[in-house]
C-alpha cells in the first residue's frame, strides 16, 4: 500500500499533467527564462485557511528553487484582504504552478470552512462532527486533513482501515449477527486489528447488536433526534454511538443534543464552495 506521501505525490504528477501538458505556451512565449519575481497569496473572502503546507508540496515539486514566507498558518481565521505567503522565483515557475495550488488550497480551505460552521454548532456538547468516504477522487487525503484543520474528526479514511457493517453487507450476509461474526472472524484469521462499527436501521437493530455484541460503535441510520435520544438511552454508554444521514446544519445540534459521540455529515466534503482567493504579482 502506498505511504501518504506517495499518494500526495501521484496527486501532483496527475495535476501538473493535465494542466501543463507539453508546456505553459503562454508563459513560455511571453517570459524570459531568467525573468524572477514575486507573488502574493490573497484571500477575497472570510473563512478558514487550509492547504499552506501543501501549496510549498506544489511549489517544491514544480521549482525547488521557488522560496515562501508564509504569514498565515493553516487553521487560522481570515478574512478579505489578508496576504497568507509571498513566492518569489522564476517568474515561468510562479505562473505555472499557481492554478494548481489555488486549486487545492480553495478546495481544502472550502472544507475547512465548512467543517468550522458544522463544528461550531455543537458548541458546548461533546458530540464530534465526522466525515465521510464521500471525496473527491484523488483529494481524499487532502479533504480529509482540511476537515482536521477545520475542527472535525477523520472517520475512516477508506475501505482498508475499519470495518463498517452497512445495511447492504447486512442484508447479503444474512442479518446482523451473521455480518458481525464473520467481521469478527475475519480480522483473527487475517491478524487485522479493526474497529467495527455497525449500522442500525430501527430500534430493533439496536437490540439484536446489543445481545449480540462483537462491535465498538453503532450507527444510527436516518433516525430522527427523538428516536435517537431512545437510541442513545438503549446504548446506555456500552458503545460508541454516530448519527448518520438526513443531517443539516439546521438539524445538526438536536442531534448532538440527543447525546451521540459522533454526527458523520458527508456535505464537509462532497457540497463544498472553494474559499476565494488569488495569486498576483507584487
Amino acid at each position: 500500500m502506498k505511504t501518504t506521501d506517495q499518494l500526495i505525490d501521484d496527486l501532483l504528477e496527475l495535476a501538473f499533467a493535465e494542466d501543463i501538458g507539453d508546456g505553459d505556451h503562454t508563459t513560455l512565449s511571453t517570459i524570459p527564462s531568467d525573468a524572477m519575481g514575486r507573488s502574493r497569496l490573497i484571500i477575497k473572502e472570510d473563512g478558514i485557511l487550509a492547504g499552506v503546507d501543501m501549496a510549498r508540496k506544489v511549489f517544491e515539486k514544480l521549482d525547488p528553487s521557488i522560496k515562501m514566507e508564509v504569514m498565515i498558518e493553516d487553521g487560522a481565521k481570515v478574512k478579505k484582504g489578508d496576504i497568507v505567503f509571498t513566492a518569489e522565483g522564476p517568474i515561468r515557475s510562479l505562473l505555472i504552478a499557481e492554478r494548481t495550488m489555488l486549486n487545492i488550497m480553495q478546495r481544502m480551505s472550502g472544507v475547512a470552512t465548512m467543517t468550522r460552521r458544522y463544528q461550531d454548532e455543537l458548541e458546548g456538547l461533546n458530540t464530534k462532527v465526522l466525515d465521510t468516504r464521500k471525496t473527491t477522487p484523488g483529494m481524499r487525503l487532502l479533504e480529509k486533513e482540511a476537515v482536521k484543520i477545520g475542527g472535525g474528526t477523520n472517520h475512516r479514511i477508506g475501505l482498508f482501515d475499519m470495518i463498517l457493517i452497512k445495511d447492504n453487507h447486512i442484508d447479503f450476509a444474512g442479518g446482523i449477527e451473521k455480518a458481525i461474526d464473520r467481521a469478527n472472524d475475519y480480522c483473527k484469521q487475517n491478524g487485522k486489528n479493526l474497529k467495527i462499527e455497525v449500522e442500525v436501521r430501527s430500534l430493533d437493530d439496536i437490540r439484536r447488536v446489543m445481545e449480540h455484541g462483537g462491535v465498538n460503535r453503532i450507527m444510527f441510520d436516518n433516525f430522527t433526534p427523538e428516536l435517537t435520544k431512545e437510541a442513545v438511552k438503549m446504548v446506555d454508554g456500552k458503545y460508541e454511538t454516530e448519527s448518520s444521514g438526513g443531517i443539516t446544519l439546521e438539524n445538526l445540534r438536536s442531534y448532538g443534543e440527543a447525546g451521540v459521540d459522533f454526527i458523520s455529515v458527508g456535505a464537509l466534503t462532497h457540497s463544498v464552495k472553494g474559499l476565494d482567493m488569488s495569486f498576483k504579482a507584487f
